[in-house]
C-alpha cells in the first residue's frame, strides 16, 4: 500500500491524474452540449455552409412569413428517409420561420391514399391554407432542377438549380391571397416573347399572362390589370394608337419595352410617349463612365429607385447592352407627372453614323396622370373596378429590351436586371408586392485568384517563406542550445 500511496506522489502521477480529470471533464461537457444541441429545434442546427447559399431566406420571404395571418400546412407526399438531405433541411428552416406554417409528412408507400385525397404525385409538396380553400403543389423536381441539356452530352442529367425558397413562397403567397392580376402581351407588331426565366417570374408572382393581338382585336379586355408591349417591330395602326390613348386616359396601366426599332418605324407609337414627354433620342447611347469593361455601349445606369421600384435592390447594378435613349420633355398635359428611375451620366453620348451628341440620357421612366370620374364619359374607365374618385393611369417605358434578355440575365445572375424589371411591372398593381425570387445555381465553384495583384503574390509566395524561415530559425536555435 505504501508503494501505491508514493506510486501516485510523484509528479509524473499528479500530471497524469490532472490530464485524466481534465479530459473527463471536457468529455462531459461536449456530451451535455450534444445532449442540449440535440434537443434544439432542427432549424438552428442546421448551419448554411454551401457555397452558393441555397439555405439562405431572402427579406421577401421573410416578410411574407412575417405578415401571414393564415394557416397554412405543407404536406410532403413522400419518405423522409429517402427525401434528399437539402429538402428536408430546407423546409424545416422555411417553416420555422412563422408560426402559421406546418410541416407534416405523409408516406405515400404506407398510405398510398393520401396521393388521392390531395390530386397530386409522390415526391410532392401540398401547400394548402383553409381558411381560403386554396391548395397548389410543388414538385421536388421543380425544387432541384435537373439541366436536360447535359444528357445529351453527357448521357446523365445534371442538377443546376435549388429553387426551395421561390417555389413555396411563390405558392405560400396564392394559397393566402384573394388577388390576382392579369397581364395581357401585346401580339401582331413583331413583338418579343419573354424568356423562361421571366415567364418563370411573372408565373412565381402568379400574374396571370395572356396575348392580346391589337390587330385582330382593338379593345382591350375588361379584366386587364396591365398591358405590356415588349420590343414591337411594327408600328401601331392609328386605330389601334386611339384605343392605346384612351385607355390611358380612362387610367389605365401600360408597361412599353422599347427594342431595336428607330422612331421614325413607329410614329404612331412614338406620338403616345410624346404626348406623355417622352422622345427617343437618335443612335444608340455609350456610357464611357458606366460601362462593362471597356465596352461603351454595355452600360451600367444610374438608377433612382424608391418605393415598390426599390424592393430588392442592393447593388444597383443593371446592365444594358445596344440601348436607344429617351430625352424628357413637357407632357401634353399639366396632369401628368414624369420621374425617370434609370438614366446614364452626363458624359453619355448619342452615336449615330454621323454624330456623338454628349449629354445625359433616360432609360427608364414613369409618366403617371390622375383621371377624375368628372371629367367626363369619355375618359371614364369601363375596365375598372376602382370605385376611388380618382384613378390613376400608369405608363411605364423602358428604353432598351436587354434589360430582360435571356443573353444577359442568364449570364449574369449577380446582376439585378429581373428585380427590377419585376418591380416595375408589380408597382402597376396596388397592394402587391414583387415576391418572385430567383432560384439558387448548383453549380461547382472553383477558387480562383482572379488578380495577381501584391496581395495575391504575399499570400501564395511570402507567407510561406516567412514561415518557412521561421521555423528554420527555431530549429537551428534549438540544435546550438
Amino acid at each position: 500500500m505504501e508503494k501505491i500511496k508514493k506510486l501516485f506522489q510523484t509528479t509524473g502521477t499528479k500530471q497524469g491524474s490532472f490530464s485524466i480529470g481534465v479530459t473527463a471533464i471536457v468529455i462531459a461537457i461536449v456530451v451535455v452540449t450534444n445532449m442540449i444541441i440535440g434537443q434544439l429545434p432542427e432549424k438552428y442546427r442546421n448551419i448554411d455552409v454551401s457555397s452558393t447559399k441555397i439555405y439562405e431566406i431572402s427579406d421577401t420571404s421573410k416578410d411574407l412569413l412575417k405578415e401571414l395571418d393564415h394557416k397554412v400546412t405543407l404536406t410532403v407526399l413522400a419518405v423522409k428517409d429517402e427525401t434528399d438531405d437539402r429538402i428536408t433541411t430546407f423546409l424545416s428552416k422555411y417553416a420555422g420561420l412563422s408560426k402559421n406554417v406546418s410541416v407534416k409528412w405523409i408516406d405515400p408507400v404506407l398510405h398510398p391514399s393520401a396521393l388521392t385525397e390531395n390530386n397530386a404525385e409522390k415526391d410532392t409538396i401540398v401547400v394548402k391554407c383553409e381558411d381560403t380553400g386554396k391548395s397548389t403543389t410543388v414538385a421536388f423536381s421543380d425544387i432541384i432542377v435537373q439541366d436536360m441539356s447535359s444528357y445529351y452530352y453527357t448521357g446523365s442529367a445534371s442538377e443546376s438549380e435549388f429553387d426551395g425558397e421561390g417555389q413555396l413562397t411563390s405558392a405560400i403567397n396564392y394559397v393566402t391571397s384573394d388577388a390576382s392580376q392579369t397581364v395581357y402581351r401585346t401580339s401582331g407588331h413583331g413583338e418579343s416573347t419573354f424568356s423562361t426565366t421571366i415567364s418563370d417570374l411573372m408565373k412565381k408572382n402568379n400574374y396571370n399572362v395572356e396575348e392580346l393581338n391589337l390587330v385582330m382585336n382593338t379593345e382591350i379586355p375588361d379584366d386587364c390589370d396591365l398591358l405590356m408591349m415588349y420590343a414591337p417591330t411594327n408600328d401601331l395602326s392609328q386605330e389601334e394608337a386611339d384605343v392605346l390613348k384612351n385607355y390611358l386616359k380612362s387610367g389605365g396601366k401600360v408597361m412599353l419595352i422599347l427594342g431595336d426599332t428607330t422612331s421614325e418605324q413607329l410614329p404612331n407609337l412614338m406620338g403616345i410617349l410624346s404626348d406623355y414627354g417622352m422622345k427617343e433620342a437618335d443612335g444608340y447611347i455609350a456610357d464611357p463612365k458606366r460601362c462593362y469593361q471597356g465596352n461603351a455601349y454595355y452600360l451600367f445606369p444610374q438608377l433612382s429607385v424608391s418605393g415598390d421600384l426599390a424592393n430588392g435592390i442592393s447593388s444597383q447594378m443593371v446592365l444594358l447592352a445596344n440601348t436607344h435613349g429617351l430625352e424628357l420633355s413637357d407632357p401634353a398635359r399639366d396632369t401628368i407627372s414624369v420621374n425617370a428611375f434609370m438614366s446614364t451620366t452626363n458624359n453619355a453620348y448619342a452615336v449615330t453614323e454621323d454624330a456623338q451628341t454628349e449629354g445625359s440620357y433616360t432609360l427608364g421612366v414613369v409618366a403617371t396622370e390622375s383621371i377624375s370620374k368628372d371629367d367626363g364619359d369619355d375618359t371614364k374607365d369601363e375596365n375598372s373596378t376602382d370605385d376611388s374618385e380618382t384613378r390613376k393611369s400608369r405608363l411605364t417605358v423602358i428604353s432598351s429590351a436587354s434589360m430582360i434578355d435571356s443573353q444577359i440575365t442568364d449570364a449574369f445572375t449577380t446582376l439585378e436586371n429581373t428585380t427590377l424589371f419585376m418591380n416595375a411591372v408589380t408597382a402597376n398593381f396596388d397592394g402587391v408586392k414583387n415576391i418572385s425570387i430567383e432560384p439558387k445555381s448548383l453549380s461547382v465553384e472553383y477558387n480562383t485568384v482572379q488578380h495577381s495583384g501584391l496581395l495575391s503574390l504575399l499570400v501564395i509566395f511570402g507567407v510561406p517563406i516567412v514561415l518557412l524561415i521561421g521555423g528554420f530559425s527555431v530549429w537551428y536555435r534549438r540544435r546550438k542550445a
